[in-house]
């Protein structure tokens, strides 16, 4: 056991626990202290420096928001403070020495069992680089996933849903696909929606009525330039005659982080009830059974 532990004691702390037994425990005890208070030290001294970078970085969200880049930067930082407080001082000449000596087998690993590792940390420093997308985008994925960007980490975005479910997914995966940012810069995103009025009804009518439910949305914008460089609320147009409809749309614009089924929600709502108000006829299908007496 002696024997185990010698090996890792430097050489002349061995020496003279040989030649001075008595001496030579109380040294070895006073070593081993040393080493529980170095050790308690540095683990101290990596908790200290993790809260003062996280306090770092949350003093700079405050100031520019959140951003991937910095949640990305702040998490490399972490990593680096473990690397270089424990892990190099506590066995950094073994480290060096192991590198210097297996960089075939080191490659290896590297090679194969650490690809994927190595692929989702360079996606997310692209990530945090070249931006299509930032914390609190909407975003939308080639496989229908649609949701807000929570948070980027050395490994992976995490994107919550409508539903709030959480999507993780590696930064490797979400560099390969093509993404559909809702947020990207401030463009006014728009949607086109159709209403049916029966018939009889006062074509100039329904078109106030629609325009003005429009108009009153929460969500709605006045979207449509003119070539005066004014804007206005999209006008409704009579676009067709159905079989057994007058077909109405309009052209509704809203801010890009606000979610398209609760615009479309409002307007509908808005919109149905307005129509029902001034009594306009709202068409739906139905049918007529004739009974023939024999």
């Amino acid at each position: 056991m002696m024997e185990k532990v010698f090996k890792i004691l430097p050489p002349e702390i061995v020496d003279y626990i040989q030649n001075n037994p008595r001496q030579g425990l109380i040294t070895f005890l006073l070593y081993v202290v040393v080493a529980i208070i170095y050790v308690i030290l540095m683990i101290v001294a990596v908790i200290v420096l993790q809260r003062v970078n996280r306090k770092f970085f949350k003093y700079l969200e405050k100031k520019r928001g959140k951003k991937t880049h910095l949640q990305f930067l702040q998490r490399v930082i972490n990593a680096l403070i473990v690397v270089g407080i424990l892990i190099v001082p506590l066995a950094g000449e073994s480290i060096g020495k192991s590198i210097l000596g297996s960089a075939a087998v080191i490659t290896a690993v590297v090679g194969f069992a650490a690809q994927d590792v190595i692929k989702d940390m360079i996606g997310g420093f692209l990530i945090s680089v070249y931006k299509p997308f930032d914390i609190g985008d909407r975003i939308e994925l080639e496989d229908g996933t649609v949701g807000i960007v929570e948070s980027l980490t050395m490994r992976h975005v995490v994107i919550i849903r409508i539903d709030t479910l959480r999507v993780v997914i590696p930064n490797s995966k979400i560099n390969q696909v093509s993404v559909v940012n809702y947020s990207f810069g401030y463009v006014e995103r728009s949607n086109l929606f159709k209403f049916s009025v029966g018939y009889d009804s006062d074509i100039s009518e329904v078109k106030k009525v629609i325009y003005e439910a429009v108009e009153g949305s929460p969500y709605s914008l006045p979207g449509k330039k003119l070539k005066d460089g004014s804007s206005v609320y999209g006008p409704v147009y009579f676009l067709e005659i159905a079989d057994s409809a007058l077909i109405m749309a309009v052209t509704v614009y809203y801010k890009p982080t606000d979610p398209t089924e609760v615009v479309k929600d409002d307007i509908n709502t808005r919109v149905f009830e307005a129509l029902d108000k001034y009594g306009i006829e709202i068409p739906y299908p139905y049918t007529t059974v004739l009974m023939k007496n024999e």
